[in-house]
Order: structure tokens, then sequence, then C-alpha cells
């Protein structure tokens, strides 16, 4: 009973003290992006819908997945670190579905962290410059319009068409809102053996390399070879079979991938730099979305909700 009091008092405390996190910049109410029936896409519009994200992030990565957590981590149950504070994160709310301890307010199912260049250079820079070399396209591109992509993350009952059509709804919206010229990020494969990843990996590296002009490559002390087959030694059906479903939507709206890969040892994977060009977009995907975003865009006013007492 003590140490259940414990986490719920960590878990709390945030919320109880919020004047003592100056960073967290402050957040307006967010009009929905995007509607699928009982499901909605915005961005989160108050610390206590980031950390609701953070938590569903916790369930996938560190309850579903093999993510090692550290002793904050565990006792909060939120993946969380200093990039949170000034992203903008995309959620995926259903409305038909409510979870405890959220006031019987809609469950988030599925979220995206957003960071564009003017926010990353004011903070410190992008979370994949930890693993991926980023200065070379930096200093070749100066005032290119940079749109980082992370933490994908959706419940495993929500892994369907419905749920990711309108995550990458309500990112072709906020692409358009902001005009990114280029998005960029990380992806994973899970496990952290190169060797027993070796189809994938020599796929990627031989059939999806990016142009050299976008071409993003490990830091020097973490770089993973991707070429562990010859190229005649590829099975492409096979090598496809094997990619995760979130590289495979990448490639398919027109992303390349970065030279060498990372082994993230406290996720449990190894990690490849994803590079999508805005004009690289197919143009298949543009014409579903609707060049205005205009597919699954809401027509009419959504109805209001009271406000948690926590987020007050």
């Amino acid at each position: 009973m003590k140490s259940e009091a414990i986490r719920r008092l960590a878990v709390l405390t945030p919320f109880l003290r919020p004047e003592r996190r100056p960073l967290w910049r402050p957040r307006r109410s967010e009009a929905p992006l995007g509607r699928l029936g009982d499901l909605e896409v915005r961005l989160a519009s108050s610390v206590l819908e980031i950390r609701r994200a953070q938590a569903l992030r916790y369930r996938v990565f560190y309850e579903e997945m093999a993510a090692i957590a550290d002793f904050r981590t565990r006792q909060t149950r939120r993946d969380a670190d200093r990039f949170d504070r000034v992203c903008d994160h995309l959620i995926v709310i259903d409305h038909a579905r409510t979870r405890r301890p959220y006031f019987g307010l809609p469950e988030i199912v599925g979220t995206y962290r957003l960071l564009r260049r003017e926010v990353a250079e004011e903070a410190g820079g992008f979370y994949s410059a930890g693993e991926f070399d980023l200065a070379p396209l930096m200093r070749r591109s100066p005032q290119l319009k940079i749109l980082e992509l992370g933490r994908s993350c959706v419940l495993p009952e929500y892994r369907n068409k419905r749920t990711l059509e309108l995550l990458w709804h309500g990112i072709w919206a906020y692409v358009l809102r902001h005009g990114s010229d280029l998005m960029l990020g990380c992806a994973s494969l899970e496990g952290t053996d190169p060797e027993k990843l070796a189809l994938p990996l020599a796929f990627l590296h031989h059939h999806c390399r990016a142009p050299q002009e976008w071409r993003i490559s490990p830091h020097g002390n973490r770089r993973v070879e991707m070429d562990l087959l010859p190229a005649e030694a590829i099975d492409a059906k096979a090598a496809l079979r094997a990619l995760p479903p979130l590289i495979k939507g990448y490639l398919r709206l027109g992303a390349s991938i970065g030279d060498g890969a990372v082994i993230d040892r406290q996720f449990g994977t190894i990690d490849v730099a994803i590079v999508l060009p805005v004009a690289a977009i197919s143009a298949r995907y543009v014409g579903h979305y609707g060049a205005d975003a205009g597919r699954h865009a809401v027509r009419e006013a959504p109805k209001p909700e009271a406000a948690p007492l926590a987020a007050a």
C-alpha cells in the first residue's frame, strides 16, 4: 500500500505544481485537424494532455516493447524527456472510449511528436541529432523549413488503417500550416543485433538510401553498417515483410533512408534515419488527403467539453 501511495503521488505531483516547470510553453485550445467517426486528431492543448500522451508512450514502449525504464520513468509511468517541453504533440482521441484516472475524458489512442526547426534551434537542437549528424544538412540548407517527427505510438487495438490515416492527415495539415519543406526523424527496427536484422537493413541500404543532398549519417562512434548482405542476395519480398509497418509507410509516402544505423539499447532497437522532402511525397497521397488537407477536415464546430480540474 505504501509503494502504491508513493507512485500515485509521483504521478499527481506535476499536475498540482505546474508552475515549477517554466519551460513548458503556454498552450491554447486546439481545433480538430480531422475526424473519422468517433476518432479525432488535433494538437494537445494542455500539460495534462501531453502527460496523457506520455503515458500512452510508456504503455507501448516500456510495457509492450523492450524499453528499459529508469527510476523516475517507472514511478511516473510516463515516457518523457526534455524535448517534450518544446514539441507540439499530435494526438488521436477516441470519443467513444474513456480511461481512468483521467476524469472520464476520451482516451488518447495515438500520438506523434512534432518539432520545427525554428523551435529546435532555440531549444538546443533536434532529438535525432543525438544519434545522427544533422550538421551537414543544416549547413547546406540554412533556410530549409525542417519538421522532425518522433515518438510515434498507437495502442495495439488501434493499429489499423483508420487511426494511421488520421495521424497522417494531422501531420499533413500541420505541414501545410507551417510551410514545412522537409520531414526527418528516426524509425526503429526491434532488436539490437544487426546480424539478425541483416535482411531488412541491407534492403534499405541498397534500395532506399537518400540522394546525397539529403543523406544523413550516424555520429562516427555510434555507426552500424547496413550493407550486411550483397544486393544480389536480397529477397525483396522477404525484406519488405521484415520491415516494421511504420518504415514501410514512410517508404510508400516517398521517404528515403540515411546512410548507416544506430543501436538504441534503452529502447531495444536499431534506428535508421528517415528523410522525406515534402516535394517528394507521392502525388497519390497528396491527392488522397487533399492539397489543402481537406479530406477529413472538420466541417462543423466540435461540442464543448468540460475542462478537467487537474488541468486548471
